[in-house]
């Protein structure tokens, strides 16, 4: 993988703190992605929730809709849809248009409901969730890849003579990737279906009841294992890892900045609302240092984030892209220049885009004064030459 360009995106659930407007959250989301578009970040991948307060997209088809036409370069992926939620054939049919109307920009996520309030509003026993998902995804895999109609009768959805109605435009079809946190069905199911890996979560939350609890490489060889079982391959350049990040100039800079933001985004919602354990029991202000402390976010600088990129390739054995998950811990001009510094000063060190230009200066710098000097004989030879022609 030493010659892959290693993807740069967000990851958009989003988040957005109670008792604001929620239509100008929605179009700050909108706009932050036209400022990665300028950016030259990658992807972005947006959410599919539908309680809880904070996490404001239902349809992540339709905000894609929306974000391609206010974008021109970044791809746009489903960070996910819900599949238990859906009928594989409507998802499939919907993903398809996008494909058609981005010109194969778009890219679908996959995963079985993160939200546990979602499932039971739908009355989705949410044990049977991940068993659904692989379902369902085996079911868009055939719709999209066989050219015969498709029968399938299930205890949740039932499928008669059924194809998409129009063709991807990306062939064979768009990227898939599935949603894989803390258990191993996410890698599992990659696996079974040769799809790109989403890791939510790895560095940030912790579940400490029943956690299946492995190391990242373990998790890709679990991917790795299940693609050999059903002759299918997986590819770590479409491993995709999401980090909780904020960058300033200094250290103490984006802290400072993170501070009250990160309280909220961790205490409020993933604490109080979604039940994840208490990773710091202390006061609420020192959340962002306690997280950074333990490793699970990256808030700093540059070269920060550049070191735990690095730290996560030797704990990986390698993975293709680093997803930033959007939050809204500062100010609007401190969370986008965050952004700006990423992409000025971070991604180009994994994209190969210095190593010409640092060769080409360093290759000046040896030989300028061998040069300046053929260069000070010229000028002088032309004067020569000049007050010759005079006299």
């Amino acid at each position: 993988m030493t010659n892959q360009r290693m993807k740069f995106g967000t990851f958009l659930a989003p988040f957005h703190r109670l008792g604001e407007n929620p239509t100008s959250a929605l179009e700050r989301d909108l706009e932050l992605l036209e400022h990665l578009d300028r950016l030259d970040f990658d992807e972005a991948w947006i959410g599919e929730h539908h309680s809880a307060g904070w996490e404001t997209i239902a349809s992540p088809e339709l905000f894609i809709a929306n974000a391609a036409a206010r974008t021109k370069h970044i791809k746009l992926g489903t960070g996910v849809i819900s599949l238990p939620y859906h009928n594989p054939l409507m998802v499939a049919n919907r993903m398809v248009l996008l494909d058609h109307l981005t010109r194969g920009r778009v890219m679908m996520g996959v995963g079985p409901g993160a939200l546990a309030t979602d499932a039971h509003m739908l009355g989705i026993n949410p044990l049977l969730q991940r068993e659904r998902m692989d379902e369902s995804l085996g079911v868009i895999m055939r719709l999209l890849t066989e050219p015969e109609p498709i029968t399938h009768k299930s205890d949740w959805f039932s499928l008669h003579d059924a194809t998409v109605h129009l063709q991807p435009y990306t062939l064979p079809h768009f990227p898939i990737a599935v949603a894989a946190a803390q258990s191993p069905s996410g890698m599992v199911l990659a696996g079974k279906h040769g799809a790109g890996v989403l890791s939510l979560g790895l560095k940030s939350y912790t579940i400490t009841s029943d956690t299946y609890s492995k190391t990242l490489k373990d998790f890709w060889e679990i991917a790795e294992t299940t693609a050999k079982e059903h002759k299918k391959t997986v590819q770590r350049e479409n491993w995709r890892i999401v980090l909780v990040v904020h960058l300033a100039s200094t250290r103490k800079k984006a802290l400072d900045q993170a501070r009250i933001g990160a309280s909220y985004f961790q205490r409020d919602y993933f604490e109080n609302t979604m039940g994840f354990d208490v990773e710091y029991d202390g006061p609420a202000e020192k959340i962002v240092d306690a997280m950074v402390e333990k490793g699970k976010w990256v808030v700093g600088t540059p070269d920060d984030l550049i070191d735990a990129i690095n730290q996560l390739k030797i704990e990986t054995g390698g993975f293709g892209g680093i997803l930033v998950q959007a939050h809204e811990f500062a100010t609007r001009e401190e969370t986008l220049n965050s952004y700006e510094l990423i992409s000025r000063y971070v991604a180009p060190e994994f994209q190969n885009s210095l190593f010409s230009l640092n060769r080409s200066h360093k290759w000046s710098a040896e030989i300028r004064h061998e040069l300046m000097a053929k260069r000070k004989q010229a000028v002088k030879n032309a004067g020569d030459k000049h007050d010759k022609s005079k006299k």
